[in-house]
């Protein structure tokens, strides 16, 4: 929960909290009145709905009266709720100057399908605006093709964004729990994809291929207005606007805005989701029963010590009720002592549930653990254990089976773990502090000259744990070795002369390839395991294909076996791989076509490619994802001008299922021709949101085998402008900052930093 109690008010201030003004922003159909309802019915703060379908004694009004009832409404001390579309950033420009120092001014974008909002639209009955049936399509339609999206720069102070409905109820749960004294963590919550400001995918439910001039936030030009087909012929419906030039200034103008609050401060244009954090509660203060006051002096005097080492990382101490004595001792000390709240600050919510309740995102969370590292008893390690599950547990247990007072434990959080897929979590430290319960074993019996002193080891150790999780996360984005894949060939595979090629540089055995024709794949025999091939540097040619009890088998050829290797016996190589987890572990591809070019291999026996994923492999295709989601943002936070994809080739080379992680800059020297090009740059890649889109709906993947594909002229991916040779093509795209393609923009399939 991201609630934090109103700080004290000065003598003479009306002891009330601020009123918040919350701008709901959506197509029609996309749940606002009943998001209003829903708050309104349960919160006991005070609420006032402006809907301007029935401001007018119950009938349609103006714009100018939802502005009068909202600023009325918030000089009674009401908290408001914006009921309009809001959509442009003209439309709640007026709306937003009502905000002063003493109302907040937030807004929830409920971004959902557009087919379900139109899918909502046409079915209603009674609607009060009387948008409904057939009507309710086109206006859906025109509606998002001028979307924008809110932005903290318009003046909000906060923006929670909903993609999904399980994302539209978190939003109701949080402000319904708001309080009369409550206020809101700023920030930017649940943002996606920023830049993508019409959701094609209503262009095609209407069966329409025009796309809107500003469908991107990329800049635009008049070379770029071409229809998304693939077969990039330009479509004379799609048209230039006459406006061009203005939409470039517009947009120059944005961008420049953009890289202004890239620099900013948290609370007003810095996403938090993007922030290593440490949630930790009070040790030792509650089953325990150490003194509060003198509990929350050595906190604060532990994360003023600590907090100059954070870097760009922060501490939350937390806490579920907000009433909580430890919490208003902690931050009235914090605030004497100037602590930088952007480093350290309170929160109340359940420690479990931070992210996905809340939207605050923390990557560590501090277990105060009993001496045994168990389950059970009450509080915040019952609740981490169950919310966990038996992955923490069995995890645990094979670092330690005890952990004394005044120690700490770091345990990384297995991907099967429901805390590490739901909440983001990757590591939990267990910690113990001194127990002064008698009931409980181990009592100091109200020795507090022994308890301080174990307290302040324990939020030591907990604190340095914190401090080495983040440092080892900085090495392994800085100092990971590109050359241990072959060393890995040469240790693991049993083909001699795969050996001394690799050994001897020769390239009778071509690894710079992406992918390969289906003519070259046929293999004859051993005598082709040492064919001159184009194989990628993750991947080489397999064998031919065949059927095999309905499902694809290949031949694999005996150098073509290292990353099944891998994936069999991981701990041969821990040394150089850059993660391992229970279903997946993460390596450098060895022959990289980008400047970040990763593979996230699948440990399960029997998933030779994607072929063999099937509905029953669901599960595992999401963690792939969100472990290669997570190293993508790693790199972005080391530079936020890159741009990832994430996918699968349709037809692999290399045995065993892997996710290709690669940067968009395709800027490596080991891209030298077509193939190299092509195997990333056409259908042949499989997005890995499509395939997990098409697993969950099918049960299996559409896969592209088409050696077509592979021998496709050269384009852009930007542009699609046709290049002659890779040298040219390289030029061009050094250069080319169009904007992607509307269908690499929509369905998250382009990993960017968050409002780039």
């Amino acid at each position: 929960m991201d609630c934090q109690h109103t700080p004290k008010l000065q003598d003479g201030e009306d002891n009330k909290g601020r009123p918040i003004l919350v701008l709901l922003v959506g197509a029609p159909g996309s749940g606002k009145s009943t998001f209003c309802e829903q708050v309104m019915r349960l919160s006991s703060r005070s609420w006032a709905r402006i809907c301007q379908d029935t401001i007018n004694n119950g009938k349609a009004g103006t714009k100018p009266q939802c502005l009068r009832s909202a600023a009325s409404a918030l000089k009674d001390g009401k908290s408001v709720f914006i009921d309009r579309c809001n959509l442009e950033r003209e439309q709640r420009a007026e709306f937003v100057k009502l905000g002063d120092s003493h109302v907040d001014v937030h807004s929830v974008v409920l971004d959902l399908p557009a087919q379900l909002c139109i899918s909502r639209s046409v079915k209603r009955t009674g609607h009060e605006g009387n948008l409904q049936g057939g009507r309710a399509a086109a206006v859906v339609n025109k509606m998002l093709q001028n979307k924008e999206l809110p932005k903290l720069s318009e003046g909000f102070s906060r923006i929670m964004f909903c993609h999904s409905e399980s994302d539209v109820q978190a939003a109701i749960d949080t402000y319904a729990a708001l309080g009369a004294l409550d206020t809101l963590l700023s920030g930017s919550f649940g943002q996606k994809k920023a830049e993508t400001k019409v959701q094609l995918g209503i262009m095609k439910f209407l069966k329409k291929l025009d796309v809107p001039p500003n469908a991107g936030s990329s800049l635009v030009s008049e070379k770029d207005y071409a229809c998304p087909q693939i077969s990039d012929k330009k479509d004379p419906s799609c048209k230039m606007p006459d406006n061009v030039s203005s939409i470039l200034a517009a947009d120059h103008k944005e961008v420049k805005e953009r890289d202004n609050l890239s620099k900013g401060t948290i609370g007003h244009d810095v996403s938090l989701d993007s922030i290593p954090t440490l949630a930790f509660a009070s040790i030792s203060t509650a089953d325990f029963k150490f003194n509060n006051d003198r509990a929350s002096d050595i906190i604060v005097e532990k994360v003023e010590e600590f907090v100059k080492k954070l870097g760009n990382a922060r501490l939350v101490l937390v806490d579920l009720s907000h009433g909580s004595k430890i919490l208003s001792l902690v931050k009235a000390k914090a605030a004497q002592r100037n602590i930088d709240t952007k480093k350290f600050f309170t929160f109340v919510g359940d420690i479990t549930q931070l992210y996905s309740q809340r939207g605050l995102r923390c990557n560590v969370l501090a277990n105060a653990a009993n001496w045994r590292l168990k389950p059970g008893g009450g509080g915040v390690n019952a609740a981490i254990f169950s919310a966990a599950g038996l992955a923490l547990e069995v995890a645990t247990k094979e670092r330690a089976a005890s952990l004394l007072p005044g120690h700490a434990l770091i345990v990384p959080l297995p991907s099967n773990s429901p805390l590490y897929s739901r909440e983001g979590v990757t590591h939990i430290i267990h910690v113990l502090g001194p127990n002064m319960n008698p009931g409980r074993p181990n009592c100091l019996n109200n020795d507090y000259a022994k308890g301080c002193k174990i307290l302040c080891d324990a939020y030591t150790a907990l604190f340095n744990g914190f401090i080495s999780i983040l440092a080892n996360q900085e090495k392994l984005l800085s100092g990971r070795s590109e050359n241990f894949l072959s060393e890995t060939l040469l240790r693991d595979t049993s083909h001699t002369g795969l050996k001394n090629n690799l050994a001897n540089g020769e390239q009778k055995t071509k690894r710079d390839g992406d992918c390969v024709s289906e003519r070259s794949k046929k293999c004859k025999g051993s005598q082709n395991e040492n064919a001159d091939s184009t194989g990628s540097a993750c991947e080489k040619v397999a064998g031919d294909h065949s059927k095999i009890n309905g499902s694809t088998s290949m031949r694999w050829s005996s150098w073509a076996q290292a990353l099944y290797q891998i994936a069999r016996h991981p701990e041969k190589h821990k040394d150089e791989l850059l993660e391992i987890l229970d279903d997946v572990v993460v390596l450098n591809d060895l022959y990289p076509k980008a400047q970040k070019h990763l593979l996230v291999l699948a440990r399960s026996e029997g998933l030779d490619s994607l072929a063999d994923v099937h509905q029953e492999h669901l599960q595992l295709l999401i963690t792939m994802h969100a472990v290669g989601l997570k190293w993508a943002e790693k790199f972005l936070q080391e530079d936020s001008s890159m741009v990832f994809r994430l996918g699968y080739h349709s037809v692999p080379s290399m045995r065993q299922l892997h996710l290709h992680v690669i940067s968009q800059d395709f800027n490596s020297n080991h891209l030298k021709n077509k193939k190299h090009w092509n195997s990333f740059n056409t259908e042949f890649f499989r997005d890995s949101v499509d395939v997990i889109e098409e697993i969950r709906n099918h049960g299996k993947a559409i896969l592209k085998k088409d050696e077509r594909y592979l021998s496709m002229e050269l384009r852009c991916l930007r542009c699609r402008s046709a290049h002659p040779n890779i040298p040219r093509l390289k030029a061009h795209i050094t250069n080319c900052r169009l904007p992607f393609p509307p269908t690499l923009l929509q369905n998250a399939r382009l990993v960017t930093t968050a409002g780039s």
